[in-house]
């Protein structure tokens, strides 16, 4: 057990839970032989789920949790009133040292609550922002933060271009990845007070490679490997971003299908079209991570099926393995 990744996952949050998370879970088990899986919720419910899958027993754990935090509950109140929620319950496991990392699908409001308070901050880091990874043209791209610090400072963004690149030289094998600021131009002295601040603070970093503004239009390209912004900025990124992938994918099928000569034409395409709808799908890479913490928490969205929830568990595996956490705590301490 002690050469296991083992990870604690919340199965009863999420749209669809408990059936895809508990799905992914094991979809993950079959695909690692390093983890094991602590599904946290209500006892009998997870089990009845679990039923459906034949599986390695050994390497799976419930843990009884009767209450549930909502979406729309105020996430510190829910914190500190419902103890014996799957969320709570799971981020202690890791603060115990039970479980290395923690994956949900539930409350954001209430994971970034719970990360900050429960699990806590490596010492040393300000914030501690959400993480994704997004497609692009030469592969992917980290975007940090994309919605846990919307009133951010310099200091806090200067941080997440020396997490990011942590992440993304150990995690992705981006060596020296590119860094840049989300502006509304590529000129220095564009953007509002926070870029205006912070870029001469990201030229001056010797941890860095800064390579200047990147703008919205810029970023599917793949110009920079990591995209500092705050978190208004990074969501509205995001969500524009996933809205058009859903969106083009939906007109291109409505083409491909208009006429007796696009079918035809789609059923010669569609090898190529595959490929290039399976690098486009966000769902492959997991969720996005809560960068700086004593212990690793993934966030997914919540109405994520079993195969994002199966490769947000895998994350951890190679989270673990590259002990990412323990390489960004090396970089912040440098700072003083």
């Amino acid at each position: 057990m002690a050469d296991y990744v083992r990870v604690a996952v919340d199965a009863m949050g999420g749209d669809n839970a408990p059936f895809e998370i508990v799905k992914g879970a094991i979809e993950a088990l079959q695909e690692s032989d390093r983890l094991k899986i602590f599904l946290v919720g209500k006892e009998q419910v997870v089990k009845d789920e679990l039923s459906k899958y034949t599986y390695d027993a050994d390497r799976v754990e419930v843990v009884n949790a009767e209450e549930v935090i909502e979406m729309a509950e105020p996430p510190v109140m829910a914190i500190r009133t419902k103890k014996d929620s799957s969320i709570v319950k799971a981020m202690f496991l890791v603060k115990h040292g039970e479980c290395d990392a923690y994956v949900s699908a539930g409350s954001t409001g209430a994971t970034l609550v719970g990360g900050q308070v429960i699990i806590g901050r490596i010492k040393g880091v300000e914030r501690s922002p959400l993480a994704p990874l997004i497609p692009t043209q030469n592969g992917v791209s980290l975007l940090i933060d994309c919605g846990a610090n919307v009133d951010a400072r310099p200091s806090h963004l200067v941080q997440f271009a020396k997490m990011g690149s942590v992440y993304m030289e150990n995690f992705c094998g981006v060596k020296n990845p590119k860094v840049g600021i989300v502006n509304i131009g590529a000129e220095e002295e564009k953007g509002n007070a926070l870029v205006k601040e912070t870029f001469p603070l990201l030229k001056n970093c010797p941890d860095i490679n800064f390579i200047g503004s990147v703008e919205a239009r810029d970023i599917p390209l793949g110009v920079a490997d990591v995209i500092v912004c705050e978190a208004f900025t990074g969501n509205v990124v995001l969500k524009m971003y996933e809205g058009v992938a859903t969106t083009l994918l939906k007109v291109v099928k409505q083409g491909l299908m208009s006429n007796l000569r696009a079918k035809i034409g789609g059923l010669l395409i569609k090898p190529t079209l595959k490929k290039v709808l399976k690098d486009y799908d966000m769902d492959q890479y997991g969720g996005a991570p809560m960068l700086g913490l004593t212990g690793l928490v993934v966030k997914t969205h919540g109405s994520a099926k079993s195969v994002e929830v199966k490769n947000s568990i895998l994350q951890c595996v190679t989270f673990m393995e590259q002990n990412i956490a323990e390489k960004i705590k090396e970089s912040i301490t440098s700072e003083s």
